[in-house]
This record gives C-alpha cells, structure tokens and sequence, in this order.
C-alpha cells in the first residue's frame, strides 16, 4: 500500500481538515500519516495579527516541512494561504466549499430583537479581523470591537466566559466541529452583504511542483467549479498585494455574481461593489482598478 504524509496544524479544527483530505484520498488505497506541526500563529497567542510581524502566520512552518520533504501534502484553509505560493510549492487541489458566511455568536444577555443583527447597541464584539473590522464599522458602528484570538473552541470559551457581548466566526469552522451553540444567540451574516474572506470554506492541498504522482491522485478530488471562483477571488487580494490583515472581502457565489468589500485602513468604513461576471477574464484588475479609486 502506498503511503503519504499529510502536514497539519494542531488545532481541532487544522485536524479535522486533514482528516477530510486523508479520507479521501484513502479511497484511492493510500495508507495516510498525519504529522502535527506546530506555526507561529498558534504560538504567539497574546498579540493581535497586526502586531506579528512577517507573512503566513499559520503556513510557513508547514510550507518549510513540505520543501524539507519531511511531510508530502500540506492541508490548509485556502484563505490562510498567502497568494503566491513559495518557489517549489504549488496547490494540487481545492475542496467542496462549506458555507463562506461569517456567523454571529451572541451572548443571550446582549440581544435586542430591535436591532438588524439582534444584538444590543454599544456591544462589545470580539475579532482580530481586519476584514471584519471595516465591515463592523458599516454595519453596526455604535458597537466596541475587541481583540480575539485563539482558535475555534478557544474564542467562544472566552465568549462564555463574558469577555464579549458577541464574536465573528468563519461559519465553515463552527460547523465542522460540530459544536454546541444553543446558549447563544448565532445570526447567520448573509455572505452577499458581510463579504467573507476570499476563498472562505474552502480548502486547499499544497504539494512539491516535482510531485507528479501526488498532482495526478489530487486531480481526482479536485473540485474545478470551485477552483474557479476562488482562484478569481484570490487574484483580487494578490493585486492589492493583500494578506489576512487587509479589510478585504471577495466572494464569487455560484450564480457568478461577484461581491466585494474593501477599506483602505481598518479602522475605517468598507465600500462594497457587485459585479455580475459573463467572463472571468480581466474582472480582477476591472474590481482593483475602481477600489483604488
């Protein structure tokens, strides 16, 4: 039986993505390793995102384990991932997409029924999201925005713990633990209006360029439909030169209609624009071009 080793993080969540990959591609009769690897962003857990210094926060460790080749395929969220690849790496694959919403987690002393989110004025929300902050800043601006982070379990610990009135979390991460929210109140945020990162619920398989067998078993669980719209998502980061801390959100949905939100700094307001796309060549510098308007 052939075998091969999956890198991941060490996170509930990082191993619950690994274990999905390893599934599938177990049906192809390989025999799959999964090797934790621990990354400065789970390290580092005092200091909000903006404050680390250096790119690829929760990827470089792993990136540098797969050229090492102490590991063959990496497993990531795809919006983790810088948007250029190292020199020597490539993606051999995307997932299915969960749901790209962010969803709202409200503690049930700071709902107000009143209120278009349902959450009280002058809450406290808790995200280390710059992407978040801006839209915040929309939608709900009487309300305080505090530091979060941690990972999944983690941050709605510290929720519970009344830190928060309420905290933003990627919906895709909470569904796939399958956790227990019923002592909060969770408003859905409809993805077409607070825009999710770009390639939000989607995963993605990192490999060698040399990889050839590894690229051609990956090919198999590739899902082109989504590799499609992510990929143009991803591109509207890469040309304002974005990483995780840019108050960007691009999400294409399966009609092809494309939703962005964008602000130049995130202690300011987004702008936000829609575009129906009849062809993918060219939308992303078009989107660029009038944000850096």
């Amino acid at each position: 039986m052939k075998r091969l080793i999956i890198g991941s993080r060490s996170s509930k969540l990082a191993l619950w993505q690994s274990n999905y990959i390893k599934s599938k591609l177990e049906a192809f009769n390989y025999k799959i390793e999964i090797k934790v690897i621990q990354t400065k962003g789970d390290l580092i857990q005092n200091l909000s995102y903006s404050k680390m210094e250096g790119k690829g926060f929760f990827t470089k460790e792993i990136e540098t384990a797969l050229l090492n080749k102490e590991i063959d395929l990496a497993v990531h969220s795809y919006k983790d991932l810088e948007t250029t690849s190292p020199n020597g790496l490539k993606i051999g694959c995307v997932s299915d997409r969960a749901n790209p919403a962010d969803t709202l987690l409200i503690n049930k002393n700071a709902i107000d029924l009143s209120q278009e989110w349902l959450l009280k004025k002058n809450s406290t929300i808790g995200t280390s999201s710059a992407r978040r902050k801006s839209q915040i800043l929309k939608y709900i601006p009487d309300s305080k925005i505090k530091d979060l982070r941690g990972n999944v379990p983690t941050r709605i610990q510290k929720l519970k713990d009344g830190a928060y009135d309420a905290i933003i979390l990627a919906k895709a991460g909470v569904d796939r633990l399958n956790i227990n929210l019923s002592e909060f109140k969770e408003v859905l945020l409809d993805p077409k209006k607070f825009v999710p990162a770009p390639a939000q619920g989607v995963l993605a398989v990192q490999i060698r360029n040399e990889d050839q067998k590894i690229n051609t078993l990956l090919n198999k669980i590739n899902v082109e439909s989504i590799q499609k719209r992510v990929e143009l998502e991803r591109q509207v980061l890469s040309l304002l030169d974005g990483g995780c801390q840019l108050p960007l959100g691009v999400y294409c949905d399966e009609m092809n209609n494309l939703f962005v939100s964008y602000a130049s700094d995130k202690e300011k307001k987004c702008i936000q624009l829609k575009y129906t796309i009849k062809k993918f060549e060219g939308i992303a510098e078009k989107v660029v071009s009038e944000l850096k308007k």
